[in-house]
């Protein structure tokens, strides 16, 4: 019996949130347990229903998405968060990601990629192509290490407390290939592959694998 994926969307345009939930609703194993129309109101409705994955808005009153998503990632057993955006807001999806959010979609995404975004993130695998990875890495490596390259510094002193076989896994990982694939790539199986990922999660202080991406293209190459 496939398991159930439950679902919280959090907009401010209730024609965004009744769309979202019409083409979640016609995926048989996702629920939409309830939505909110701001950002205080989605942190107090996704911390009572606890669900697999929030959709998350990020231009909104009061509360952003952004803060929003800041304060669920430090949650125990947080829900993962997938926030919505448009092309314009590239800067804030990057403090997103880095607050915790487990990757993006565009609000005009097909709705069969809607739901298997929403598929791949209750799975904890990537919500991210390796093509959108890519883009959103170029534009962090133009800007993350900052004037005294405290961010780099931090990076390549986490990624120093990896093993050789967890530097292998987490240079296939920051391309934003999914555990099958980085299993295929490297030759192991895919339960030693989460078990490597969690390990790397842990160690470089990450709480999903887009930030650990991100974090390893930070350490540079003298990091990785």
């Amino acid at each position: 019996m496939t398991q159930r994926i439950s679902v919280v969307l959090v907009d401010d345009d209730p024609l965004v949130r009744a769309g979202l939930r019409l083409i979640l609703g016609g995926a048989a194993e996702v629920d939409v347990v309830a939505d909110a129309g701001d950002g205080d109101e989605g942190v107090a409705v996704v911390r009572r229903e606890r669900p697999d994955v929030v959709l998350m808005d990020i231009r909104m009153p009061g509360t952003d998405g952004i803060e929003a998503t800041r304060l669920l990632s430090q949650d125990d057993g947080a829900s993962r968060v997938i926030v919505l955006t448009t092309f314009d807001t590239d800067d804030m999806v990057l403090q997103a990601l880095r607050a915790g959010a487990a990757g993006f979609l565009l609000k005009d995404t097909p709705p069969d990629r809607l739901v298997a975004a929403v598929r791949a993130a209750a799975a904890g695998e990537p919500t991210l192509s390796p093509s959108v990875m890519d883009q959103l890495i170029a534009k962090v490596s133009q800007r993350t290490v900052g004037r005294d390259g405290t961010d780099r510094d931090t990076a390549r002193h986490r990624m120093a407390s990896l093993t050789d076989r967890e530097r292998e896994v987490a240079a296939v990982l920051a391309r934003g290939l999914a555990n099958a694939e980085i299993a295929a790539e490297l030759y192991m199986s895919v339960p030693t592959v989460k078990t490597h990922v969690s390990r790397i999660l842990d160690k470089l202080g990450a709480a999903n694998r887009v930030q650990a991406a991100i974090a390893i293209h930070d350490a540079g190459p003298g990091g990785a």
